[in-house]
């Protein structure tokens, strides 16, 4: 079961004890000093108060000065604390993300690479029995290969050189989404709410990777000649995100040349699920691909931060 870290005081509670502790030993002692003259005689009230109250605002302004300079320490203990675990997120994002890189890249531009190496030892192989129609056959398809490996090495430099943070969300999807229209030559519309900007930095970045994941399987995928990207707030606190297009679509589960399709949605899971979110895939053969995603507006206790920058998933 998750568990939730709730701080130990928040700022409403530190002043109450703050103030607490300022005033009640004051008092205490106060009270105590008169109840003890009471008890001498009745006549002698009114003088013990005054003679009280003087040593009650000495009491009071020390036990301020004391406590003021006891809560700038637990102040500045408290935003050193904030700032050690935001570094602890983002270092643990880090880690994530260089495993979800590695993973990307054995799944993808790595497997191209071994497959582009077979080739030429096949390419080899036909030239040297002089079967020059077929060896031309297996350079036609080489050039394929080594097309797909530098529009996913593209992919890559184009998402790295994306900053999110500074841009804002939409204005770097519009961006990026004309960049695949005219890369790709697959029509690409965004539709997008302003809410969409008001998302956390490591919320708007994590969504940005998922968008580019999801609009790489559409290009190496999908033989799709449109995509459609919607970003759209129900008014309730929760962004909905679409990625459709109208392409040969699939049957999720299905198995292709005896393996399971690559549409690495295993890390655009992880993406959504780390913002607290839910994410889901329609598809059927011939019907196009819907990948779907939900998230809260406002940052959540599951969000770890895994806002490092991504490669697209193959």
């Amino acid at each position: 079961m998750e568990q939730t870290h709730r701080p130990i005081m928040t700022g409403r509670r530190l002043l109450v004890f703050k103030w607490l502790m300022v005033f009640l030993p004051s008092a205490t002692v106060a009270v105590g000093h008169s109840l003890l003259e009471h008890t001498g005689g009745g006549t002698h009230g009114l003088s013990t108060w005054a003679s009280a109250l003087p040593v009650t605002l000495l009491g009071l302004v020390l036990s301020y000065i004391f406590v003021e300079t006891l809560f700038k320490v637990l102040r500045r203990l408290q935003t050193e604390a904030l700032a050690r675990e935001q570094d602890i997120q983002t270092l643990n994002a880090v880690m994530q993300e260089r495993e979800r890189l590695s993973r990307e890249l054995h799944d993808g531009v790595a497997q191209l690479v071994a497959h582009l190496l077979l080739r030429l030892d096949t390419i080899k192989e036909l030239v040297e029995a002089n079967r020059e129609h077929e060896a031309q056959a297996e350079l036609e398809q080489l050039h394929g290969v080594a097309n797909e490996i530098y529009e996913d090495i593209g992919e890559s430099i184009t998402g790295l050189r994306t900053n999110v943070t500074q841009r804002g969300l939409i204005c770097a999807l519009q961006d990026y989404v004309e960049q695949f229209e005219e890369r790709h030559q697959i029509k690409t519309n965004l539709q997008a709410d302003d809410a969409a900007n008001q998302l956390s930095p490591r919320a708007s970045l994590q969504l940005f990777r998922f968008i580019q994941e999801a609009l790489t399987n559409v290009r190496k995928h999908a033989a799709a000649h449109q995509a459609q990207v919607s970003l759209i707030c129900d008014g309730s606190g929760i962004l909905k995100v679409v990625i459709a297009d109208d392409g040969q679509g699939f049957l999720p589960g299905s198995q292709r040349n005896g393996k399971a399709r690559p549409l690495g949605l295993t890390s655009m899971r992880e993406r959504i699920t780390s913002l607290g979110g839910t994410f889901s895939v329609q598809s059927e053969s011939g019907e196009g691909t819907q990948v779907s995603a939900t998230i809260p507006m406002a940052p959540t206790r599951r969000e770890n931060g895994n806002a490092a920058p991504a490669t697209p998933a193959g």
